[in-house]
């Protein structure tokens, strides 16, 4: 994939570029939205901006499909590629946009870097680009091809539910009256809305019903900031603002947290708001009549803070072979367990599949467990909210 010469260059220069990422990342953000303010506006979650997240992200990408390149030189990280090419997806992002990164990103990279960007240090790395930007422009082709909606759509809130205090689930039609396209279980939807300052701002959030609903419905957990990372503009802006009969836009679904056919055990892991996937997918594995072993862990606060907790307790029961481990910080009684999520003592059969969706320390300590346990790390699947800090710290 990458040319022998390149591949010396940026094998000679990784450290140095890796070194300075974050730098040229940061630089990078700060010309792209100088250019282009309304990127930021309309398109970038401003929140995650705001907290670095974002940042730390991109250049965990980077770094990653360019160690992956020097290191595996017959080999594409396409896991990496089609979850980056989803969310792309999720957000409509064109391929004329790429060239528009390319030029602020290789000016950034030009200005931290200075003079030890030669010209044989800038055509390697651009190489490394547009490797990566042209396979993510050829796997959102396809997403978009195999789509059976087109661009934004509208949706009419029809019911909201109050989960928890804070947690809603929204549910809601198409405001044309057509029909509902299809999705797959554990898969998310962009939801786009007009903030009070004219921003448009995008989020996205789990289905959390199996395909065949006449309904698209999700839940929205409120963020609340802390002194590193602000309110969430559209989770507040939802649970304020939105009621029965309000319009909302919606993306295709998009998303690669999906159960593919197999007889395999699984083990399906979540905490937190990280629950939203997984009750689509024991859902759908209701509606098929699984029989073989289905582990269900979900670790939360407390028992009043477990938002679904009923379907997740119900789809459960209603497996042939399911079995569940609940754990919660305080208040745990009956069959639930005090703590954290700890898979000591849960049977992990052979050949295990396992899902996985919550905050990264979560998914981090029940992957390794997992290892710990014999399952293969390729069987070992995630969904992240928000932007995927996991490859950021090499976990990927």
């Amino acid at each position: 994939m990458l040319s022998e010469q390149s591949a010396a260059t940026v094998r000679a220069t990784l450290p140095a570029v890796g070194a300075a990422i974050g730098e040229i990342t940061e630089r990078f953000y700060a010309r792209l939205f100088e250019a282009h303010p309304e990127l930021l506006r309309d398109l970038f979650n401003r929140g995650n901006q705001a907290s670095g997240a974002q940042k730390q992200a991109l250049a965990g990408s980077i770094a990653a499909f360019a160690t992956h390149l020097v290191d595996h030189p017959d080999q594409r990280p396409d896991l990496m590629l089609h979850r980056i090419a989803h969310k792309h997806a999720s957000l409509g992002i064109a391929p004329e946009q790429y060239p528009i990164v390319h030029e602020h990103l290789f000016a950034a990279i030009a200005e931290i870097l200075g003079d030890a960007v030669t010209p044989e240090v800038a055509a390697a790395w651009t190489e490394v680009y547009w490797l990566m930007a042209n396979a993510l422009i050829a796997v959102e082709k396809r997403l978009y091809e195999q789509s059976e909606q087109t661009g934004w759509r509208e949706w009419t809130v029809v019911r909201r539910v109050e989960e928890t205090a804070d947690v809603a689930t929204f549910r809601l039609r198409p405001a044309d009256g057509g029909p509902v396209p299809g999705h797959r279980a554990g898969q998310y939807v962009s939801v786009g809305v007009r903030l009070a300052d004219g921003a448009r701002q995008i989020r996205q959030y789990s289905l959390t019903a199996a395909p065949g609903s006449p309904e698209r419905q999700f839940a929205v957990k409120r963020v609340s900031g802390d002194a590193v990372t602000p309110d969430g503009e559209v989770s507040n802006h939802l649970h304020a603002h939105v009621r029965e009969g309000d319009v909302l836009q919606l993306s295709a679904p998009y998303g690669d947290l999906v159960v593919e056919d197999t007889t395999a055990p699984l083990l399906l892991a979540s905490a937190g708001i990280g629950v939203t996937p997984v009750i689509a997918l024991l859902e759908q594995l209701v509606l098929d009549g699984r029989t073989a072993p289905v582990t269900v862990v979900h670790a939360d606060r407390s028992p009043a803070a477990h938002a679904l907790r009923a379907e997740h307790e119900a789809y459960a029961a209603k497996l042939a072979d399911g079995r569940t481990a609940f754990f919660y910080e305080e208040g745990a009684e009956g069959a639930a367990r005090s703590g954290l999520a700890d898979l000591t003592g849960i049977d992990v059969p052979a050949g295990t599949r396992a899902y996985l969706c919550g905050p990264l320390p979560f998914m981090r300590a029940v992957r390794e467990q997992l290892l710990a346990r014999g399952v293969a790390p390729a069987d070992i699947h995630y969904e992240v909210f928000g932007p995927d800090l996991w490859l950021a710290e090499g976990a990927a």
